[in-house]
């Protein structure tokens, strides 16, 4: 990078030899994966002998060294597919096929402003902040403060301290968003909560002309019931759905088969676009088919019955207080990265 170009969020800390404070993810040689927090002095304990973490700290990334028993590890950062699916967690978090699928399908592009809401974990925002960068905007709306404090300690390890890009706001979405934003600033919109529905006509407010809601929902009755709700607020396209299943393979030699175990179903996604003020959608035809919901309809995605276990107040304290602690290491890895490349900080 020539001189006098800002470094981009979080790019710092994804380059050169390894530091304290920084996340690192080993593998033994029968592929066994453990993610540990580099620190001077420290050691990573198996029944088959110990690393120091002075070994692996100033090493390039990809290093191989022997543990005290002389089983190898390699060293590596972990990639975001990784990180999401190790990070403290307070809610389930959007699986990196899912998040993949929805920077794409959403077009969320360089310098977008973007609304989420359901932060959850933080996962599906880190994949937003590094696709909008740090013109851009995600606003992330959380009903669960508890949630956001968990969700902002994985953010901060990520990206070694704040993002820029990235605003909070504690509420409900539908009460919250015409506060907040303009009518017609927003470019895109996500949405991962239980009843999307709700939030319809706060969001075509905020959507300018052509912008597009995404929505994540785990089940086919709240699909169609979002859907039907598109289809009836009549200020967006006809809503596209799909789920997207990932399946792995085996490749030994001519021994070549699918994998034993996949990545099916975890949510389906949802997606359509603002039409203009006083457009007319187009409807495609159809036959007719039953679109009332009764009240067993409406009461099948309510949380005990679409299989969701309520997340303990002790499970999310404990889940903050972990995030906090990696993103105080975090940063400090970030700081001597900035230092090591000659880079003042920001603050």
């Amino acid at each position: 990078m020539s001189s006098g170009t800002p470094t981009p969020t979080g790019a710092i800390n994804r380059r050169g030899p390894f530091r304290p404070g920084e996340r690192v993810q080993i593998t033994d040689e029968r592929g066994r994966i453990t993610t540990i927090t580099l620190a001077e002095g420290g050691e990573y304990h198996s029944h088959k002998g110990f690393l120091k973490h002075d070994d692996l700290i100033g090493a390039p990334e990809g290093t191989v060294i022997a543990n005290t028993h002389g089983i190898l590890y390699q060293a590596l950062r972990p990639l975001y597919k990784d990180f999401v699916l190790s990070m403290p967690r307070g809610a389930a978090v959007v699986y990196p096929k899912d998040a993949a699928q929805i920077i794409v399908k959403a077009d969320i592009f360089p310098g977008a402003r973007v609304v989420e809401a359901g932060v959850g974990s933080g996962a599906l925002s880190i994949a937003l902040l590094r696709a909008v960068g740090d013109y851009g905007c995600v606003h992330s709306f959380e009903r669960r403060e508890e949630f956001a404090d968990v969700a902002r300690g994985n953010i901060e390890t990520m990206f070694g301290g704040p993002h820029p890009a990235w605003k909070l706001s504690i509420g409900d979405l539908q009460d919250t968003l015409p506060q907040v934003e303009e009518p017609g600033s927003v470019d895109r919109v996500v949405l991962d909560m239980l009843a999307p529905w709700e939030c319809l006509d706060a969001v075509a407010e905020a959507l300018a002309p052509g912008g597009v809601l995404i929505c994540y929902v785990a089940t086919v009755t709240q699909m169609s019931r979002l859907v039907e709700g598109m289809r009836l607020d009549g200020r967006f396209t006809e809503p596209e759905c799909d789920e997207t299943i990932v399946r792995g393979w085996h490749v030994e030699g001519l021994a070549v088969r699918p994998d034993h175990r996949m990545v099916a179903h975890t949510a389906f996604l949802v997606v359509a676009r603002r039409l203009a003020d006083g457009a007319v959608r187009l409807a495609p035809k159809r036959r007719a088919s039953k679109t009332d919901f009764s009240e067993e309809d409406m009461n099948a995605w309510i949380p005990m019955n679409v299989g969701e276990r309520e997340v303990t107040d002790k499970k999310i304290r404990r889940a903050a207080r972990d995030a906090k602690n990696l993103a105080a290491h975090a940063a400090r890895a970030n700081e001597i990265a900035l230092e090591q490349n000659g880079i003042e900080s920001a603050e």
